[in-house]
């Protein structure tokens, strides 16, 4: 995507209602409509963890989406940390 900046990498922790509601399969279908790789996988403690790289103003979106009140269950809190990109993803991936 020319112009959309510099590539990031996007790690989200979401918690709430967010497991065994297809929270993983709505967060995949987001980030391949903005044209992000990456993941989505349960996590033990009940949260799931979202890995996605690409464009910043992409990954900010699907950041806004994660956060917002369309998702399959019901988020209370997302928690996220931004970094380099590694580049060694390709597609997006229920785990």
């Amino acid at each position: 995507m020319a112009g959309s900046g510099e590539d990031v990498r996007l790690t989200a922790w979401v918690r709430g209602r967010v497991q065994g509601v297809g929270f993983r399969w709505w967060t995949r279908a987001r980030a391949l409509e903005l044209g992000l790789v990456g993941w989505a996988r349960n996590t033990d403690d009940g949260r799931v963890e979202v890995v996605a790289e690409g464009p910043r103003a992409a990954c900010v979106n699907l950041l806004e989406l994660l956060r917002g009140c369309d998702t399959p269950g019901r988020v209370d809190g997302v928690v996220e940390r931004w970094s380099e990109p590694r580049g060694s993803l390709a597609g997006f991936m229920e785990r």
